[in-house]
């Protein structure tokens, strides 16, 4: 039997250091008390995790706009996604499924993640290949249909949603791996489906991401304002849809 089937899980407990939408517990032999399925996240109906934190973000906002509740709540969570794929593909030289992994929903403060430990035999394809499969694949596109099943988004704004946290994460890891983190999101953000869906820059100074869609994050309040990477310079008259 191949040496590489007795290698040890990789250590996700590093990532973390990163901070906590990095963090990917696997400690113990099942999910701490209070976890459910992660599957769950993408359930539709009233009850549902998604509808019921959707509720409780759009509270916390101030808005009485169930499609910019939505948003910024699936910004998050693909921040998140994007987080834990991306960081455990720079620092560890893997990617993890998460197609066992269970959540909980804190009151504030990213996603909770448990997993069992995986496997660390090899893996077919590239990083990109593996985080194309397991984060926009397994993970951004259910939840993108599940947000959209509470909420009249368009697909358009949900991948600038998706690529603007991609852009996120890699700020991020600037500070740890660079050289790396750069080059898998740049490939990442030139396949569809996310190519496109904005502009990256990346330097000595940094990176840089200019999205071609609009979060909705300045219709929360007059003094909302834009995010950083939005595709306005101004933000628009409230009576005017975006996306």
């Amino acid at each position: 039997m191949s040496p590489a089937l007795y290698r040890r899980p990789p250590d996700y407990a590093r990532l973390a250091a990163v901070g906590p939408y990095f963090a990917l517990d696997t400690a113990g032999d099942g999910p701490p008390a209070g976890f459910r399925p992660l599957a769950e996240l993408y359930g539709t109906g009233p009850d549902a995790p998604l509808a019921t934190r959707l509720r409780v973000v759009a509270q916390r906002l101030g808005t009485g706009e169930p499609r910019v509740a939505a948003s910024i709540l699936h910004l998050g969570l693909a921040a998140r996604f994007w987080s834990v794929g991306l960081g455990s593909a720079v620092l560890l030289g893997t990617v993890p499924t998460l197609e066992q992994a269970w959540m909980r929903i804190p009151d504030q403060g990213p996603l909770d993640l448990w997993t069992p430990p995986e496997p660390a035999g090899p893996a077919a394809g590239t990083l990109a290949d593996r985080l194309h499969e397991a984060v926009l694949l397994g993970r951004l596109e259910p939840l993108a249909a599940a947000v959209r099943a509470v909420a009249p988004l368009s697909p358009r704004l949900l991948l600038g949603n998706a690529a603007s946290a991609l852009a996120g994460t890699l700020r991020v890891l600037d500070g740890h791996a660079p050289g790396a983190a750069r080059a898998l999101a740049a490939e990442l953000l030139d396949r569809p489906p996310l190519a496109g869906s904005g502009t990256l820059r990346t330097g000595p100074g940094g990176t840089a991401f200019r999205r071609n869609s609009c979060c909705l994050y300045y219709r929360v309040g007059p003094g909302a304002g834009l995010c950083g990477d939005c595709c306005f310079s101004a933000p628009p008259g409230r009576g005017k849809p975006s996306g």
